[in-house]
């Protein structure tokens, strides 16, 4: 009998041995799984920030309408049951292994798919016996060669905003990234996305044109930002049907209004005025949460999962409009393979924060607290001597801010569920 935690160690195990895996082989599994194929309506979102969010957006809000949602996201923060959700709620350990030996029975036969593949084959065994109305799927990396890509019939696909990142995998401009992220589009599903830019913009109309589907593009006009009040943010967004409809966000991060409305004007465009009126709007969004991001751990201590310069970016913006009345601190952890120099130059540029502490995450993909120290010291006299381990950092923590203050941890989601699960 298969123990949970055997589960886990036996996934975490993966990466090892896995081979090459080829988006056909992923289709193969699948249909093995599902049969003669998936009955919920799936809705696909890509893109380089702001993916985990928008999902969760249109969780609630199909949740507010009546419909029941599965949601497959990554990364997790503190275990892997979160990536898989039937209507907000994470799988039992019980669902997981069952979920588990289903796949590992089937992955025999074949090439064995890889840690993120075989996860979302778990997601749709799950969802193909809860057979849910909807099903939200988060890409991995890309799009294209995505394994959630393996999924023929969609109803819509998201497209969020666009930066560099996985630069190794996706391509070295935006352009290139833009194009592998269009991959997800399909025939007879229209697609809804956030102009990055007028380039990206028109790869994705081009790209829409060859498949004659419909486009839909939302940008910084069809929302507008009116005040941040009870930890929370007041803004009115343009809606297809109702012209400005108001509503109220429960995180004080500026850059979800457009994560919001991205995932409105999805719904919206899938089921018209009759089921998303003004009032599943509101419900639906003030509803809505989604860990690590401008998350409030503990009274004015906020972590955040911004991990690339564009993330980065939208974090700084955030902080800017914070209205702290005491000092800000910033605790900084990343992964070395990231464009780290690119976002600590951002961080000290702000002249945002009073001390800066670099930490080492447990992660064997951290970078050095020593490494982390020397880049800042490049940009900016305000770096503290930092910390070797998250424990320290978060003793630290408790032992400095004061009551006025707002301390920042950010760069990496890595870090913050290691903050979370010693919390």
């Amino acid at each position: 009998m298969c123990t949970y935690k055997e589960a886990e160690a036996y996934i975490l195990d993966i990466p090892r041995f896995a081979g090459k895996h080829t988006l056909k082989d992923t289709q193969e599994l699948l249909a093995k799984i599902t049969g003669s194929g998936v009955k919920s309506r799936i809705i696909h979102v890509a893109g380089t920030n702001g993916k985990g969010s928008v999902c969760a957006y249109l969780q609630s809000l199909l949740m507010e309408a009546g419909f029941s949602v599965g949601m497959f996201t990554s990364p997790h923060l503190q275990t892997m049951r979160e990536r898989i959700r039937i209507n907000g709620q994470m799988l039992s350990e019980e669902a997981f292994t069952e979920a588990f030996l289903c796949v590992k029975a089937i992955s025999r036969e074949g090439a064995h798919p890889s840690f993120f593949e075989f996860l979302f084959l778990m997601a749709m065994y799950i969802y193909g016996k809860a057979a849910p109305d909807f099903i939200i799927l988060e890409t991995g990396l890309g799009g294209r060669l995505d394994a959630t890509n393996a999924v023929e019939k969609k109803e819509i696909a998201v497209i969020t905003h666009m930066g560099l990142d996985h630069t190794e995998y996706l391509g070295d401009t935006l352009e290139k990234i833009t194009e592998e992220k269009a991959g997800i589009l399909k025939k007879d599903a229209p697609v809804v996305y956030f102009r990055t830019n007028a380039e990206v913009s028109t790869i994705l109309s081009d790209y829409a044109a060859k498949l004659q589907i419909s486009t839909f593009e939302v940008s910084k006009k069809d929302y507008t930002f009116s005040k941040i009040h009870h930890k929370g943010i007041d803004f009115s967004y343009r809606s297809l049907y109702y012209d400005s409809v108001r509503l109220h966000l429960n995180t004080i991060a500026a850059y979800q209004m457009e994560n919001a409305a991205l995932a409105l004007r999805t719904l919206e465009v899938l089921l018209g005025k009759e089921v998303m009126e003004p009032g599943v709007m509101q419900q639906g969004m003030i509803k809505a949460f989604w860990a690590g991001r401008m998350e409030e751990i503990l009274p004015g201590v906020y972590v955040d999962g911004a991990h690339n310069d564009d993330g980065m970016r939208a974090f700084l913006e955030t902080v800017e409009k914070d209205d702290c009345r005491g000092n800000r601190y910033l605790f900084f952890g990343v992964a070395q393979d990231k464009h780290y120099e690119h976002m600590i130059e951002q961080i000290a540029k702000s002249n945002l924060f009073e001390k800066i502490f670099p930490v080492k995450m447990e992660n064997p993909r951290a970078l050095s607290q020593m490494r982390l120290k020397e880049v800042f010291l490049k940009y900016t006299d305000r770096c503290a001597g930092g910390y070797s381990s998250v424990r320290e950092a978060l003793q630290a923590l408790y032992d400095m801010r004061g009551e006025q203050d707002r301390v920042y941890i950010t760069g990496s989601l890595y870090l913050v569920g290691e903050i979370k699960e010693l919390l």
